[in-house]
């Protein structure tokens, strides 16, 4: 049975909802908030004087408050201080100037399936297609879908649904959140027909296993893991020659995203060393090593990216505009923040660091980055972090900005490779403010 409020109970002078619905800091919100939201915030605060937490005459100071913090997004901006460059947590890569110009303007209305020219309706994604073609040569089309794995569901379904897809047992692998490579070939309605040994693959057990159920062979690069010792493997050129012998599209599943051979990352393949090799088609994911939004980006022969794009699950798994104008964008533009901390000078690094120990304390010693994203495992990617103690990590991460650092060894590494220079003030601000509160 609820409690009736006294004559004299303060609760009684806590302001009428209308009264702090009219109030100009409420109005002005509605230009970012709808009324559910404010309604809400609202509601929060004026229960918390009903239940004695805050005091009545506190009440219109509160909701400006709320209402002035409250977003129509939950995401919040984070500085990642980790020196893990394509961070999985933080949506992997961030993106540059120029894609965050192109996403404005495809916010609204845009030419996305429109000759404005003659006036009638064109092909979706020419000029993403144009600037993938333009940055991986040997590429004779190109195709962009919703995401990595969205690519390569696409390719094995319309190359292999109701066959088989050969591919080396070494190269089943499962990355984040328990998704497995598998699992998702299962769901295309192809058939795993698994050649070789975890560690040892050759050339005669994909030549041995091709029939006439075989839809293509696979090969994957095992990104976020090695495996070394006895071991032996099909380089792309040998397998592209069998499946051209057999009559067998080959398709290469890169991960990663790179267009064109990196020097810092030897060991990690590209889409143009790929497609020279003989791949029919490659498959990767946008928001990797190329550096743009989340996108599954499908290079190689006309015949096979033709053969895709009319397939009925294209349809499904289509790009969206916003994505489509970033990727493009980024592929276009000047290099993206990704290859410029891959690249990132360490003395650059080290001297940044000493800058911000000056500033706040702490002890600046050697630290790794690392590509992340399940690319370049186990390359070390040279740099400085700031050594502060590993109670200062939870200030930074709830603090604004909020900063995300490394906790290793009882120790929180603020490491400033993948925080743009001019943030560098700002993250000392956020560093202190986290000393004072611990």
């Amino acid at each position: 049975m609820s409690q009736r409020v006294g004559q004299t109970d303060p609760r009684r002078s806590i302001p009428r909802t209308d009264r702090l619905l009219a109030l100009p800091a409420v109005a002005a919100a509605r230009e970012h908030l709808s009324d559910e939201t404010i309604a809400e915030c609202i509601r929060a605060v004026t229960d918390r004087a009903r239940r004695g937490e805050l005091a009545p005459d506190a009440v219109t100071a509160a909701v400006v408050e709320a209402v002035g913090a409250a977003r129509a997004s939950t995401q919040t901006a984070v500085l990642n201080a980790t020196g893990v460059i394509v961070h999985t947590n933080l949506g992997r890569a961030p993106l540059g100037p120029s894609a965050m110009s192109a996403i404005v303007d495809a916010a609204g209305y845009v030419d996305v399936e429109m000759d404005l020219d003659s006036g009638v309706r064109s092909k979706r994604g020419v000029g993403a297609r144009s600037a993938l073609l333009a940055a991986c040569t040997p590429a004779e089309d190109a195709l962009a879908v919703n995401n990595g794995a969205a690519a390569l569901v696409l390719a094995t379904t319309a190359l292999a649904a109701g066959r088989e897809v050969i591919v080396s047992r070494g190269e089943l692998i499962e990355i984040g959140a328990g998704f497995r490579l598998p699992d998702l070939i299962a769901s295309t309605g192809a058939r795993l027909r698994e050649v070789g040994t975890t560690n040892r693959t050759h050339l005669a057990d994909y030549a041995d296993a091709i029939g006439p159920d075989t839809g293509c062979l696979l090969k994957v690069h095992p990104s976020n893991f090695r495996v070394s010792g006895f071991t032996a493997g099909v380089e792309v050129d040998a397998l592209a020659a069998l499946g051209r012998d057999r009559g067998i599209p080959l398709v290469v599943d890169l991960g990663s995203g790179l267009l064109a051979p990196d020097a810092l990352l030897p060991d990690e393949p590209d889409a143009a060393t790929t497609l020279r090799a003989g791949a029919d088609l490659t498959t990767a994911s946008g928001d990797k090593l190329l550096g743009g939004p989340q996108a599954g980006v499908i290079l190689g022969r006309t015949e096979y990216v033709q053969r895709l794009a009319k397939h009925p699950l294209a349809r499904a798994v289509r790009i969206d505009k916003i994505a489509l104008a970033a990727l493009e964008a980024t592929v276009a533009g000047p290099r993206p923040p990704v290859s410029q901390y891959l690249h990132a000078d360490p003395q650059r690094l080290r001297a940044r660091t000493m800058a911000l120990a000056a500033a706040v304390g702490g002890e600046v010693v050697a630290h790794d980055g690392r590509v992340g994203g399940g690319g370049a495992p186990g390359v070390p990617l040279a740099g400085y972090a700031l050594k502060l103690p590993e109670s200062a990590a939870r200030p930074l991460r709830i603090g604004t900005p909020a900063v995300l650092a490394r906790v290793h060894d009882g120790a929180t590494l603020v490491d400033l490779r993948c925080v743009p220079e001019t943030d560098d003030a700002r993250v000392a601000e956020a560093v202190r403010i986290a000393l004072t509160d611990h």
